[in-house]
């Protein structure tokens, strides 16, 4: 027999020995259905999707911070300290925007006539 910390001088009885299996027995017995749990399609179906949820809530978390950024760095370029707007720097993206649009009309109207 191998020696085990349990083991004193005396021989073990037989009860000991079947209380020692039987405990063994209900170890291994919960091990088991530990890791049928663990490896059962719901389980890792659930696991996948809480990790690909915690992904995609973080991907999304960094570009709302990055897009916040952005806005408030444009923001601050047409905006002054005292929140009023900048005319000198709206006027020239506006007739830029009008112009884009304008050319934009003009190509079409090429390509119809």
């Amino acid at each position: 027999m191998a020696a085990s910390s349990k083991d004193t001088s005396a021989p073990r009885t037989t009860a000991q020995i079947e209380a020692d299996i039987a405990g063994t027995r209900d170890r291994l017995a919960a091990t088991l259905d530990e890791l049928a749990m663990r490896v059962h399609p719901a389980t890792v179906a659930a696991q996948t999707k809480a990790k690909l949820r915690a992904t995609v809530e973080q991907k999304a978390g960094k570009a709302y911070v990055a897009a916040s950024g952005a806005v408030e760095q444009v923001k601050s370029r047409f905006v002054d300290e005292d929140g009023r707007l900048r005319p000198e720097r709206i006027v020239p993206v506006a007739l830029v925007g009008v112009g884009v649009v304008l050319l934009i009309a003009s190509a079409k109207r090429r390509r119809k006539g």
